[in-house]
Protein backbone atom coordinates (compact mmCIF):
# COMPACT_ATOMS: atom_id res chain seq x y z
CA UNK A 1 0.00 0.00 0.00
CA UNK A 2 1.19 3.68 -0.64
CA UNK A 3 1.94 5.75 2.69
CA UNK A 4 -0.43 7.90 3.20
CA UNK A 5 -0.27 11.75 2.40
CA UNK A 6 1.05 13.74 4.78
CA UNK A 7 -0.21 17.53 5.08
CA UNK A 8 1.72 20.68 6.79
CA UNK A 9 0.92 23.59 8.52
CA UNK A 10 1.75 26.86 6.58
CA UNK A 11 3.47 29.12 8.13
CA UNK A 12 5.08 32.41 6.75
CA UNK A 13 4.10 31.24 3.23
CA UNK A 14 5.73 28.21 3.55
CA UNK A 15 4.12 24.60 3.73
CA UNK A 16 6.12 23.24 7.13
CA UNK A 17 5.96 20.01 9.34
CA UNK A 18 5.12 20.70 12.74
CA UNK A 19 8.76 21.25 15.76
CA UNK A 20 6.98 18.59 17.56
CA UNK A 21 7.59 16.16 14.92
CA UNK A 22 4.11 14.59 15.71
CA UNK A 23 1.22 13.76 12.94
CA UNK A 24 -2.68 12.63 13.60
CA UNK A 25 -4.67 10.79 11.57
CA UNK A 26 -8.07 12.16 9.58
CA UNK A 27 -10.24 9.29 9.11
CA UNK A 28 -13.63 8.77 6.69
CA UNK A 29 -16.67 8.48 9.10
CA UNK A 30 -18.42 6.38 6.98
CA UNK A 31 -15.16 4.10 6.72
CA UNK A 32 -12.92 3.97 9.44
CA UNK A 33 -10.61 1.49 7.89
CA UNK A 34 -9.91 4.92 4.95
CA UNK A 35 -7.37 7.12 6.20
CA UNK A 36 -7.42 10.45 4.15
CA UNK A 37 -4.35 11.79 5.44
CA UNK A 38 -1.94 12.39 8.20
CA UNK A 39 -2.11 16.21 9.88
CA UNK A 40 0.55 17.95 12.02
CA UNK A 41 0.18 17.48 15.43
CA UNK A 42 1.52 21.06 16.15
CA UNK A 43 3.11 22.27 19.73
CA UNK A 44 2.72 25.94 21.23
CA UNK A 45 5.97 26.37 19.32
CA UNK A 46 4.29 26.52 15.98
CA UNK A 47 1.48 28.41 16.94
CA UNK A 48 4.28 31.25 18.22
CA UNK A 49 6.02 30.63 14.62
CA UNK A 50 2.49 31.11 13.07
CA UNK A 51 1.49 34.27 15.19
CA UNK A 52 5.05 35.93 14.95
CA UNK A 53 4.89 35.56 11.07
CA UNK A 54 0.67 37.09 10.67
CA UNK A 55 1.99 39.93 12.95
CA UNK A 56 4.70 40.59 10.69
CA UNK A 57 3.06 40.64 7.22
CA UNK A 58 0.12 42.90 8.99
CA UNK A 59 2.35 46.10 8.75
CA UNK A 60 2.21 46.12 4.97
CA UNK A 61 -1.08 44.03 4.91
CA UNK A 62 -3.26 46.71 6.51
CA UNK A 63 -1.39 49.46 3.93
CA UNK A 64 -2.66 47.37 0.94
CA UNK A 65 -5.67 49.16 -0.77
CA UNK A 66 -8.67 47.29 0.01
CA UNK A 67 -9.48 46.83 -3.73
CA UNK A 68 -6.42 45.52 -4.19
CA UNK A 69 -7.32 42.77 -1.37
CA UNK A 70 -10.49 42.19 -3.03
CA UNK A 71 -8.58 40.89 -6.42
CA UNK A 72 -6.92 38.46 -4.38
CA UNK A 73 -10.12 37.52 -3.28
CA UNK A 74 -11.91 37.59 -6.31
CA UNK A 75 -8.89 35.07 -7.71
CA UNK A 76 -9.61 32.72 -4.88
CA UNK A 77 -13.18 32.64 -5.59
CA UNK A 78 -12.83 31.84 -8.99
CA UNK A 79 -10.04 28.77 -8.18
CA UNK A 80 -12.67 27.82 -5.59
CA UNK A 81 -15.79 27.56 -8.40
CA UNK A 82 -13.61 25.46 -10.84
CA UNK A 83 -12.16 23.24 -8.34
CA UNK A 84 -15.91 22.66 -6.41
CA UNK A 85 -16.62 19.18 -7.12
CA UNK A 86 -13.32 17.77 -5.88
CA UNK A 87 -13.28 19.67 -3.03
CA UNK A 88 -16.52 18.56 -2.31
CA UNK A 89 -15.82 14.78 -2.67
CA UNK A 90 -13.02 15.66 -0.39
CA UNK A 91 -15.36 16.67 2.18
CA UNK A 92 -17.69 13.83 2.05
CA UNK A 93 -14.90 11.63 2.77
CA UNK A 94 -13.49 13.58 5.71
CA UNK A 95 -17.17 14.79 7.20
CA UNK A 96 -19.34 12.22 5.84
CA UNK A 97 -22.01 14.14 5.03
CA UNK A 98 -23.56 13.55 1.73
CA UNK A 99 -22.54 14.95 -1.78
CA UNK A 100 -24.92 17.49 -2.22
CA UNK A 101 -24.95 19.07 1.31
CA UNK A 102 -20.72 19.23 0.98
CA UNK A 103 -21.34 21.01 -2.56
CA UNK A 104 -23.37 23.79 -0.79
CA UNK A 105 -20.77 23.72 1.95
CA UNK A 106 -18.02 24.43 -0.83
CA UNK A 107 -20.52 27.15 -2.54
CA UNK A 108 -20.51 28.59 0.60
CA UNK A 109 -17.19 29.59 0.49
CA UNK A 110 -17.18 30.42 -3.27
CA UNK A 111 -20.39 33.21 -2.36
CA UNK A 112 -18.78 34.41 0.93
CA UNK A 113 -15.97 35.10 -0.96
CA UNK A 114 -17.32 36.96 -3.94
CA UNK A 115 -19.08 39.03 -1.05
CA UNK A 116 -15.94 40.00 0.74
CA UNK A 117 -14.17 40.60 -2.42
CA UNK A 118 -16.46 43.36 -3.41
CA UNK A 119 -16.37 44.66 0.05
CA UNK A 120 -12.90 46.36 -1.01
CA UNK A 121 -14.90 49.09 -2.55
CA UNK A 122 -17.40 49.31 -0.10
CA UNK A 123 -15.71 49.82 3.02
CA UNK A 124 -18.11 52.62 3.25
CA UNK A 125 -17.54 54.67 5.93
CA UNK A 126 -20.15 58.26 7.10
CA UNK A 127 -19.25 61.91 6.71
CA UNK A 128 -21.43 64.52 9.01
CA UNK A 129 -21.87 67.24 10.06
CA UNK A 130 -20.12 69.36 13.06
CA UNK A 131 -21.44 71.50 15.75
CA UNK A 132 -19.13 74.20 14.83
CA UNK A 133 -18.53 76.14 11.86
CA UNK A 134 -15.66 75.37 9.43
CA UNK A 135 -15.30 72.06 10.95
CA UNK A 136 -15.51 68.34 8.96
CA UNK A 137 -16.59 65.24 10.53
CA UNK A 138 -16.42 61.45 9.29
CA UNK A 139 -15.62 57.71 10.41
CA UNK A 140 -13.53 55.28 8.73
CA UNK A 141 -12.92 51.71 9.31
CA UNK A 142 -9.60 50.33 10.88
CA UNK A 143 -8.28 47.28 10.79
CA UNK A 144 -7.17 45.17 14.36
CA UNK A 145 -4.63 43.36 14.14
CA UNK A 146 -3.47 39.32 13.80
CA UNK A 147 -6.96 37.06 14.28
CA UNK A 148 -7.26 33.69 15.50
CA UNK A 149 -9.94 31.58 14.01
CA UNK A 150 -10.68 28.34 15.73
CA UNK A 151 -13.43 26.70 13.42
CA UNK A 152 -15.46 23.39 13.67
CA UNK A 153 -15.91 20.15 11.94
CA UNK A 154 -19.89 19.94 10.48
CA UNK A 155 -19.08 22.91 7.72
CA UNK A 156 -14.86 22.55 7.34
CA UNK A 157 -14.62 25.51 4.48
CA UNK A 158 -18.21 27.73 4.73
CA UNK A 159 -17.38 28.40 8.64
CA UNK A 160 -13.64 28.98 7.48
CA UNK A 161 -14.59 31.16 4.90
CA UNK A 162 -17.12 33.55 7.13
CA UNK A 163 -13.78 34.20 9.16
CA UNK A 164 -10.99 34.58 6.56
CA UNK A 165 -12.96 36.41 3.78
CA UNK A 166 -13.99 39.69 6.32
CA UNK A 167 -10.54 39.35 8.28
CA UNK A 168 -8.99 39.53 4.92
CA UNK A 169 -10.28 42.84 4.00
CA UNK A 170 -10.72 44.47 6.32
CA UNK A 171 -6.32 43.89 6.45
CA UNK A 172 -6.20 41.79 9.33
CA UNK A 173 -3.97 39.05 8.61
CA UNK A 174 -4.69 35.42 10.74
CA UNK A 175 -4.20 32.05 12.29
CA UNK A 176 -6.26 29.54 11.90
CA UNK A 177 -7.05 26.27 13.65
CA UNK A 178 -9.57 23.96 11.52
CA UNK A 179 -11.23 20.84 13.81
CA UNK A 180 -9.07 17.89 13.80
CA UNK A 181 -11.52 15.96 12.11
CA UNK A 182 -11.66 17.91 9.46
CA UNK A 183 -8.32 19.45 8.79
CA UNK A 184 -8.49 18.84 5.02
CA UNK A 185 -11.42 21.06 3.73
CA UNK A 186 -9.43 24.56 5.61
CA UNK A 187 -6.44 22.95 4.12
CA UNK A 188 -7.49 23.46 0.37
CA UNK A 189 -9.39 26.71 1.36
CA UNK A 190 -5.88 28.07 2.31
CA UNK A 191 -3.87 26.60 -0.30
CA UNK A 192 -6.22 27.93 -2.76
CA UNK A 193 -5.96 31.80 -1.14
CA UNK A 194 -1.83 31.39 -1.60
CA UNK A 195 -2.22 30.26 -5.21
CA UNK A 196 -4.86 33.53 -5.19
CA UNK A 197 -1.97 35.41 -4.14
CA UNK A 198 -1.77 36.30 -0.51
CA UNK A 199 1.12 37.51 0.65
CA UNK A 200 3.85 35.82 3.10
CA UNK A 201 2.48 35.22 6.20
CA UNK A 202 -1.02 37.10 6.13
CA UNK A 203 -2.71 33.61 6.00
CA UNK A 204 -1.19 30.67 8.58
CA UNK A 205 -2.69 27.63 9.00
CA UNK A 206 -1.77 25.41 12.45
CA UNK A 207 -3.70 22.16 12.94
CA UNK A 208 -3.22 20.13 16.02
CA UNK A 209 -5.66 19.27 19.18
CA UNK A 210 -7.43 22.75 20.99
CA UNK A 211 -5.64 22.09 24.02
CA UNK A 212 -2.49 22.65 23.02
CA UNK A 213 -2.93 25.17 19.67
CA UNK A 214 -6.09 26.34 20.90
CA UNK A 215 -5.47 28.04 24.25
CA UNK A 216 -2.07 29.41 22.77
CA UNK A 217 -4.18 31.31 20.27
CA UNK A 218 -6.39 32.58 22.40
CA UNK A 219 -3.99 33.36 24.97
CA UNK A 220 -1.41 35.14 22.98
CA UNK A 221 -0.39 38.48 23.54
CA UNK A 222 0.23 39.14 19.63
CA UNK A 223 -3.50 38.23 19.08
CA UNK A 224 -6.35 41.16 19.07
CA UNK A 225 -9.01 39.17 17.76
CA UNK A 226 -10.35 35.78 18.39
CA UNK A 227 -13.32 33.92 16.59
CA UNK A 228 -14.17 30.89 17.53
CA UNK A 229 -17.55 28.76 16.58
CA UNK A 230 -18.13 25.31 18.81
CA UNK A 231 -19.58 24.36 21.87
CA UNK A 232 -21.52 27.36 24.37
CA UNK A 233 -19.11 25.40 26.83
CA UNK A 234 -15.43 25.67 25.02
CA UNK A 235 -17.19 28.99 24.16
CA UNK A 236 -17.38 30.97 27.40
CA UNK A 237 -13.44 29.10 28.30
CA UNK A 238 -12.67 31.15 24.96
CA UNK A 239 -14.51 34.11 26.65
CA UNK A 240 -12.67 34.58 29.66
CA UNK A 241 -9.71 33.76 27.99
CA UNK A 242 -10.29 36.87 25.74
CA UNK A 243 -11.36 39.17 28.47
CA UNK A 244 -8.32 38.89 30.89
CA UNK A 245 -6.14 40.99 27.83
CA UNK A 246 -9.63 42.54 26.41
CA UNK A 247 -9.22 40.91 23.02
CA UNK A 248 -11.89 41.44 20.76
CA UNK A 249 -13.87 38.29 20.89
CA UNK A 250 -16.76 36.28 18.37
CA UNK A 251 -18.38 33.36 19.54
CA UNK A 252 -20.64 31.69 17.62
CA UNK A 253 -22.18 28.38 19.62
CA UNK A 254 -24.78 26.29 20.56
CA UNK A 255 -28.78 26.02 19.30
CA UNK A 256 -31.73 24.20 20.18
CA UNK A 257 -33.64 25.21 17.55
CA UNK A 258 -37.86 25.28 17.15
CA UNK A 259 -39.73 24.68 14.12
CA UNK A 260 -43.88 25.86 15.56
CA UNK A 261 -46.21 24.08 13.27
CA UNK A 262 -50.03 25.58 13.51
CA UNK A 263 -53.09 24.07 12.09
CA UNK A 264 -53.46 25.94 9.03
CA UNK A 265 -50.11 25.42 8.00
CA UNK A 266 -49.56 23.17 5.17
CA UNK A 267 -48.37 19.77 6.50
CA UNK A 268 -46.67 18.48 3.06
CA UNK A 269 -44.26 21.55 3.31
CA UNK A 270 -44.10 21.22 6.90
CA UNK A 271 -43.01 17.71 6.95
CA UNK A 272 -40.87 18.50 4.58
CA UNK A 273 -38.93 20.80 6.53
CA UNK A 274 -39.15 18.86 9.71
CA UNK A 275 -37.13 16.13 7.70
CA UNK A 276 -34.11 18.25 5.92
CA UNK A 277 -33.53 20.60 9.15
CA UNK A 278 -34.03 17.21 11.60
CA UNK A 279 -31.76 15.13 9.99
CA UNK A 280 -29.92 17.29 7.31
CA UNK A 281 -26.16 16.46 8.28
CA UNK A 282 -27.41 14.13 10.40
CA UNK A 283 -28.73 16.88 12.65
CA UNK A 284 -24.91 18.06 13.34
CA UNK A 285 -25.84 21.61 12.60
CA UNK A 286 -26.38 24.44 15.52
CA UNK A 287 -29.23 25.48 13.55
CA UNK A 288 -30.23 21.76 13.08
CA UNK A 289 -34.15 21.88 13.83
CA UNK A 290 -33.93 19.37 17.35
CA UNK A 291 -37.52 20.50 18.08
CA UNK A 292 -40.62 20.64 16.51
CA UNK A 293 -43.57 22.21 18.10
CA UNK A 294 -47.21 21.16 16.60
CA UNK A 295 -50.96 22.41 17.38
CA UNK A 296 -52.94 19.55 18.67
CA UNK A 297 -55.39 19.48 16.09
CA UNK A 298 -52.65 18.32 13.82
CA UNK A 299 -50.18 16.81 15.71
CA UNK A 300 -51.23 13.17 15.07
CA UNK A 301 -51.02 13.76 11.24
CA UNK A 302 -48.08 15.68 11.04
CA UNK A 303 -46.02 12.97 13.36
CA UNK A 304 -47.66 9.75 11.45
CA UNK A 305 -46.07 11.81 8.39
CA UNK A 306 -42.71 12.87 10.16
CA UNK A 307 -42.03 9.38 11.29
CA UNK A 308 -42.81 7.67 8.05
CA UNK A 309 -40.11 9.82 6.37
CA UNK A 310 -37.56 9.55 8.30
CA UNK A 311 -37.91 5.64 8.61
CA UNK A 312 -37.31 5.86 4.80
CA UNK A 313 -34.20 7.53 4.62
CA UNK A 314 -31.30 6.19 3.35
CA UNK A 315 -28.69 6.13 5.35
CA UNK A 316 -24.98 5.51 4.13
CA UNK A 317 -21.61 6.30 2.15
CA UNK A 318 -22.37 10.35 1.72
CA UNK A 319 -20.71 9.48 -1.70
CA UNK A 320 -23.36 7.49 -2.72
CA UNK A 321 -25.97 9.91 -5.02
CA UNK A 322 -28.67 8.04 -3.37
CA UNK A 323 -27.93 8.18 0.26
CA UNK A 324 -29.87 11.02 2.27
CA UNK A 325 -28.12 11.27 5.50
CA UNK A 326 -24.07 10.22 6.34
CA UNK A 327 -22.78 8.89 9.36
CA UNK A 328 -22.20 11.42 12.59
CA UNK A 329 -18.25 12.40 13.02
CA UNK A 330 -16.95 10.19 15.09
CA UNK A 331 -17.93 7.36 18.05
CA UNK A 332 -17.94 10.15 20.15
CA UNK A 333 -20.15 11.72 19.21
CA UNK A 334 -22.19 8.52 18.67
CA UNK A 335 -22.08 7.92 21.83
CA UNK A 336 -23.33 11.21 22.78
CA UNK A 337 -26.16 10.57 20.98
CA UNK A 338 -26.82 6.96 22.08
CA UNK A 339 -26.85 8.94 25.96
CA UNK A 340 -29.46 11.23 25.08
CA UNK A 341 -31.79 8.70 23.64
CA UNK A 342 -31.97 6.71 26.55
CA UNK A 343 -32.12 10.18 28.72
CA UNK A 344 -35.40 10.69 26.71
CA UNK A 345 -36.70 7.07 27.20
CA UNK A 346 -35.88 7.73 31.19
CA UNK A 347 -37.97 11.02 30.80
CA UNK A 348 -41.18 8.76 29.54
CA UNK A 349 -40.60 10.09 25.88
CA UNK A 350 -42.30 8.14 23.36
CA UNK A 351 -39.59 6.60 20.64
CA UNK A 352 -41.41 6.74 17.86
CA UNK A 353 -38.72 5.64 15.25
CA UNK A 354 -34.64 5.06 15.26
CA UNK A 355 -32.86 5.60 18.57
CA UNK A 356 -29.79 2.70 17.65
CA UNK A 357 -26.58 2.48 16.03
CA UNK A 358 -27.07 0.76 12.65
CA UNK A 359 -25.41 -2.33 12.11
CA UNK A 360 -23.99 -4.46 9.64
CA UNK A 361 -22.15 -4.88 6.04
CA UNK A 362 -20.95 -1.29 5.55
CA UNK A 363 -22.61 0.38 8.84
CA UNK A 364 -19.85 -1.33 10.77
CA UNK A 365 -17.37 0.33 9.24
CA UNK A 366 -18.41 3.69 10.00
CA UNK A 367 -20.51 6.03 12.26
CA UNK A 368 -24.11 5.35 11.94
CA UNK A 369 -27.01 5.84 13.47
CA UNK A 370 -30.98 5.62 13.18
CA UNK A 371 -33.13 9.01 12.31
CA UNK A 372 -34.59 9.08 15.67
CA UNK A 373 -37.98 10.49 16.53
CA UNK A 374 -38.96 11.08 20.37
CA UNK A 375 -43.00 12.13 20.38
CA UNK A 376 -45.39 13.54 23.21
CA UNK A 377 -42.08 15.57 24.81
CA UNK A 378 -42.60 17.35 27.39
CA UNK A 379 -40.96 20.49 26.77
CA UNK A 380 -39.14 20.39 30.42
CA UNK A 381 -37.39 17.00 29.15
CA UNK A 382 -33.52 17.17 28.31
CA UNK A 383 -33.82 16.32 25.46
CA UNK A 384 -35.97 19.03 24.29
CA UNK A 385 -33.67 21.48 26.54
CA UNK A 386 -30.42 20.58 25.49
CA UNK A 387 -28.14 20.44 22.13
CA UNK A 388 -27.67 16.75 20.58
CA UNK A 389 -25.99 17.26 17.28
CA UNK A 390 -26.87 14.38 16.44
CA UNK A 391 -30.55 12.82 14.51
CA UNK A 392 -32.43 13.39 17.35
CA UNK A 393 -36.11 15.34 16.86
CA UNK A 394 -38.37 16.17 19.45
CA UNK A 395 -41.79 16.55 18.87
CA UNK A 396 -44.29 18.74 21.44
CA UNK A 397 -47.91 19.10 21.10
CA UNK A 398 -49.00 22.83 21.93
CA UNK A 399 -52.49 24.60 22.21
CA UNK A 400 -51.64 27.71 19.81
CA UNK A 401 -49.44 30.32 18.64
CA UNK A 402 -48.20 32.04 22.21
CA UNK A 403 -47.93 28.35 24.04
CA UNK A 404 -45.92 27.43 20.71
CA UNK A 405 -43.65 30.87 21.43
CA UNK A 406 -43.28 30.39 24.58
CA UNK A 407 -42.46 26.74 24.06
CA UNK A 408 -39.97 27.74 21.70
CA UNK A 409 -38.37 30.46 24.01
CA UNK A 410 -38.12 28.13 26.86
CA UNK A 411 -34.54 27.44 26.24
CA UNK A 412 -31.12 28.73 27.08
CA UNK A 413 -29.99 29.04 23.32
CA UNK A 414 -31.62 31.69 20.59
CA UNK A 415 -30.16 30.70 17.05
CA UNK A 416 -32.85 30.13 14.78
CA UNK A 417 -36.71 29.49 14.51
CA UNK A 418 -39.47 28.54 11.95
CA UNK A 419 -43.28 28.86 11.80
CA UNK A 420 -45.18 27.74 8.83
CA UNK A 421 -48.41 29.30 9.25
CA UNK A 422 -50.81 30.63 6.46
CA UNK A 423 -51.72 33.19 8.40
CA UNK A 424 -49.76 36.57 7.66
CA UNK A 425 -50.52 38.06 11.22
CA UNK A 426 -49.91 35.20 13.30
CA UNK A 427 -45.71 34.86 11.10
CA UNK A 428 -45.36 38.58 11.94
CA UNK A 429 -46.50 38.09 15.49
CA UNK A 430 -44.09 35.31 16.02
CA UNK A 431 -41.31 37.31 14.18
CA UNK A 432 -41.53 40.25 17.04
CA UNK A 433 -41.79 37.10 20.01
CA UNK A 434 -39.13 34.82 18.91
CA UNK A 435 -36.08 35.34 20.84
CA UNK A 436 -33.70 34.13 18.27
CA UNK A 437 -31.05 36.04 15.70
CA UNK A 438 -32.88 33.86 12.95
CA UNK A 439 -36.38 33.19 12.20
CA UNK A 440 -38.25 31.67 9.20
CA UNK A 441 -41.24 31.53 7.63
CA UNK A 442 -42.34 28.55 5.60
CA UNK A 443 -39.28 27.30 5.78
CA UNK A 444 -36.87 25.41 8.50
CA UNK A 445 -34.40 26.43 10.67
CA UNK A 446 -31.77 25.89 8.32
CA UNK A 447 -30.43 27.79 5.44
CA UNK A 448 -29.17 31.24 6.09
CA UNK A 449 -27.59 33.00 3.22
CA UNK A 450 -24.01 34.76 3.01
CA UNK A 451 -25.49 38.49 2.46
CA UNK A 452 -27.94 38.39 5.84
CA UNK A 453 -26.02 38.43 9.67
CA UNK A 454 -25.60 34.88 10.98
CA UNK A 455 -25.90 34.63 14.75
CA UNK A 456 -27.80 34.13 17.52
CA UNK A 457 -28.90 35.31 21.18
CA UNK A 458 -28.63 34.62 24.96
CA UNK A 459 -26.06 31.25 25.21
CA UNK A 460 -26.08 30.92 21.42
CA UNK A 461 -23.33 33.85 21.37
CA UNK A 462 -22.09 37.06 22.45
CA UNK A 463 -24.08 39.75 20.16
CA UNK A 464 -21.42 39.74 16.99
CA UNK A 465 -22.67 38.39 13.68
CA UNK A 466 -21.19 36.65 10.76
CA UNK A 467 -21.00 36.85 7.42
CA UNK A 468 -22.99 39.86 5.62
CA UNK A 469 -21.76 43.54 6.24
CA UNK A 470 -22.09 42.78 9.86
CA UNK A 471 -19.28 40.78 10.10
CA UNK A 472 -17.01 43.92 9.12
CA UNK A 473 -18.17 45.57 12.37
CA UNK A 474 -16.13 42.68 14.21
CA UNK A 475 -13.04 42.61 12.26
CA UNK A 476 -12.56 46.50 12.19
CA UNK A 477 -12.92 49.45 14.53
CA UNK A 478 -14.43 52.79 13.35
CA UNK A 479 -12.16 55.85 14.19
CA UNK A 480 -13.81 59.47 14.16
CA UNK A 481 -11.78 61.92 11.97
CA UNK A 482 -12.42 66.08 13.00
CA UNK A 483 -10.80 68.20 10.45
CA UNK A 484 -11.13 71.76 11.83
CA UNK A 485 -10.17 74.53 9.11
CA UNK A 486 -11.21 77.15 11.07
CA UNK A 487 -7.62 78.42 11.49
CA UNK A 488 -8.47 78.99 15.62
CA UNK A 489 -9.14 77.35 18.69
CA UNK A 490 -12.79 75.64 18.90
CA UNK A 491 -14.12 73.91 21.49
CA UNK A 492 -16.70 71.54 21.35
CA UNK A 493 -19.83 72.11 23.60
CA UNK A 494 -18.29 74.89 25.20
CA UNK A 495 -18.14 77.48 22.11
CA UNK A 496 -21.64 76.36 20.48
Amino acid sequence: MAPPKVYKNFINGEWVVSASGRTFENLNPANRNELIGLFQKSSSQDVDQAIAAAQQAYISWKNTPPPKRGEILYRAARLLAERKEGFAELMTREMGKVLEETRGDVQEAIDMTFYMAGEGRRLFGQTTTSELPNKFCMTVRSPIGVCALITPWNFPMAIPSWKIMPALICGNTLVIKPATDTPLSTYNLVQVLEEAGVPRGVVNLVTGAGGEVGNQLMTHGDVRVVSFTGSTEVGRKVSEACAARFKHCCLEMGGKNVIMVLEDANLDLAVDGAVWGGFGTTGQRCTASSRVVVHKHVYREFVDRFVARARALKVGNGLDPTVQMGPLINEAQRKTVEAYVEVGKNEGAKLLCGGERLRDGEYDRGWFYAPTIFGDCDPKMRIAQEEIFGPVVSVIPCDGLDQAIEIGNGVVYGLSSSLYTRNINNAFKAMREMETGIFYVNAPTIGAETHLPFGGTKQTGNGHREAATAALDFYSEWKSVYVDYSDKLQRAQIDT
